[in-house]
C-alpha cells in the first residue's frame, strides 16, 4: 500500500489536533499532484493569485463534486422543493455568481442596507453577555456547547428570520452535513456511506424546513433577510425560488458553523497563551488584532476544495491541466514563512496582516463583517469576564471535518464568573 502524502494525512483525524507540521511539508511542492489527479496549492502568493484567476472554477460541473456538495445539490434539487440546477453563488462563476451574489447583498450590506451588522452590535454585546450569566454558578465550562455554538446561531436565526424555538433543530442538521465534507478521504468505505446518508438526509430536512419559511414570508413579508430574498425587487429582477433556497441553506450553516471554531479556536489559542489573554482584560482595543491573528493563526475554514481549472493554468513551475480539481490549502498559506515573518508565531500586534482566512477575489467570504464582530464581542465577553480560566484538556476532542476544523467540546475550568458591568 502506498505511503499517504502529506495532504492525505491532513485528512487523518489522527493528525487534526495539529495538523500544521503537514502544512510545512506540503509547502515543500507548492503546486503538488496528487494520486487521485487532483492539485493542492499550499503557499501564499500561489494561492492569492488562483483565488483571482477567471479561469479557476467553483462550478461544480466542472469537476467531481465532493459527497457533501453532492447531498446539498440533491435535497435542493429535490423536485418538490426547486427547480433542478438553481445554485447559489458559492457553487456559481461569472456572470451567475455576480448577479446572485449582489442579490443577496441587497439585504445584508452597503450600498443598500449599510446599517444591518453595524447595527448588531448592541444586540451581539446583550446575546454574549446573557451567555456567560448563565455560567454563574459553574465552574466548569463546555465553551462550545455553552457559548461558542449557541451565539452565532442564534445570530443567524435572528438575520434571517427563524423563530428562536427552531434553533435547536439546525445543530443536527449542521452537524451532519459537515460531517460529510471530504469523504473522499474516508478511510473506512462503510462510514464514508454512512456520513454520506446522513449528510443527505440532514441537508434535505434542512431544506424542506427552508421552503415552509420561505412560503411563510411569500405570505406574510416581514423585515428579516430572508424575506428580503423572497419578496424584494429591483432593477436586476429578484432570485428564483431554488435560489432562494440554496443561498438561505448557505447563509445558515457557513453563517454560524464557522464562527462556531473562530469562536472555539479563538478561546482554546488564548488559554495557551495566558499572557496576552491578560493583556486583552486591560487593553479592550487589542481584540480587533487579536481576531484578525486568530483569523490567520487559526483559520476555521482550513481548505477550499472546492475549485477546478477550466483551461490549463501555469503557476510556479507546475502546469494544472484543464479539468483537474484544485484544493486551496488556506491554513497552510497562512503560515507562509514567505508571506509572513515567524508565522507559527501568535502575535497580536502583527502589522502586516492580510491572512487568506476569508478567502479573496470574487468569492471572498459573504459574511466576514459579521463574523469578525462576533468574535470580537464573544472573546472579550469570556476573557473579562471569567475568572482564572483554564483547560480541562489539551488538546481537546476537535470535530471531524479537517475542512471546517474546530473543537467539538473545549472544557475550561473557572474560579468564578465576574458580574456583567
Amino acid at each position: 500500500m502506498a505511503e499517504a502524502t502529506a495532504f492525505q494525512q491532513v485528512y487523518d483525524y489522527a493528525n487534526r489536533a495539529n495538523p500544521y507540521p503537514l502544512y510545512a511539508e506540503l509547502r515543500k511542492t507548492p503546486v503538488a499532484l496528487q494520486p487521485d489527479g487532483s492539485f493542492v496549492v499550499s503557499t501564499y502568493w500561489e494561492i492569492l493569485a488562483l483565488l483571482h484567476d477567471p479561469r479557476v472554477s467553483s462550478d461544480p460541473v466542472n469537476r467531481r463534486a465532493p459527497a457533501a456538495v453532492s447531498a446539498l445539490q440533491q435535497a435542493s434539487d429535490d423536485p418538490a422543493q426547486t427547480a433542478a440546477n438553481d445554485a447559489g453563488f458559492i457553487l456559481t462563476d461569472p456572470p451567475l455568481h455576480d448577479l446572485l451574489r449582489r442579490l443577496a447583498m441587497r439585504y445584508f450590506g452597503p450600498p443598500n442596507a449599510p446599517e444591518r451588522v453595524d447595527g448588531m452590535r448592541p444586540n451581539l454585546a446583550s446575546l454574549a453577555s446573557g451567555l456567560v450569566d448563565l455560567f454563574d454558578a459553574k465552574r466548569q465550562i463546555d465553551i462550545v456547547d455553552e457559548f461558542a455554538y449557541p451565539l452565532p446561531v442564534t445570530v443567524i436565526c435572528q438575520l434571517l428570520g427563524v423563530p428562536p424555538e427552531d434553533e435547536k433543530r439546525f445543530h443536527g442538521w449542521a452537524d451532519a452535513i459537515v460531517d460529510g465534507l471530504g469523504l473522499e478521504f474516508e478511510p473506512d468505505p462503510a462510514e464514508a456511506q454512512q456520513k454520506g446518508a446522513l449528510a443527505l438526509q440532514a441537508g434535505i430536512a434542512l431544506s424542506q424546513y427552508m421552503m415552509e419559511m420561505i412560503e411563510k414570508y411569500r405570505q406574510q413579508p416581514a423585515d428579516t433577510f430572508l424575506s428580503g430574498l423572497v419578496t424584494g425587487g429591483g432593477p436586476e429582477g429578484q432570485m428564483s425560488p431554488g435560489q432562494v433556497l440554496v443561498t438561505a441553506n448557505l447563509l445558515l450553516l457557513a453563517g454560524h458553523e464557522t464562527t462556531v471554531n473562530l469562536i472555539g479556536n479563538g478561546m482554546l489559542t488564548l488559554l495557551r497563551h495566558p499572557a496576552i489573554l491578560e493583556r486583552l482584560r486591560h487593553e479592550p482595543e487589542l481584540i480587533i488584532g487579536t481576531v484578525e491573528e486568530l483569523l490567520r493563526y487559526e483559520p476555521s475554514v482550513q481548505l477550499l476544495p472546492n475549485r477546478s481549472a477550466v483551461t490549463d493554468i501555469s503557476i510556479g513551475s507546475t502546469t494544472i491541466p484543464k479539468g483537474s480539481a484544485i484544493t486551496l490549502a488556506i491554513a497552510a498559506g497562512n503560515r507562509d514563512p514567505s508571506r509572513f515573518e515567524d508565522p507559527d508565531r501568535f502575535d497580536p500586534d502583527r502589522k502586516d496582516n492580510q491572512h487568506l482566512a476569508f478567502g479573496s477575489g470574487i468569492h471572498s467570504c459573504f459574511g466576514a463583517p459579521l463574523a469578525r464582530l462576533e468574535a470580537q464581542y464573544a472573546l472579550f465577553e469570556l476573557i473579562r469576564r471569567l475568572d482564572n480560566p483554564r483547560l480541562v484538556t489539551d488538546p481537546p476532542p476537535y470535530r471531524h471535518s479537517p475542512i471546517l476544523r474546530g473543537p467539538r467540546h473545549l472544557l475550561v475550568e473557572v474560579d468564578g464568573v465576574r458580574p456583567s458591568m
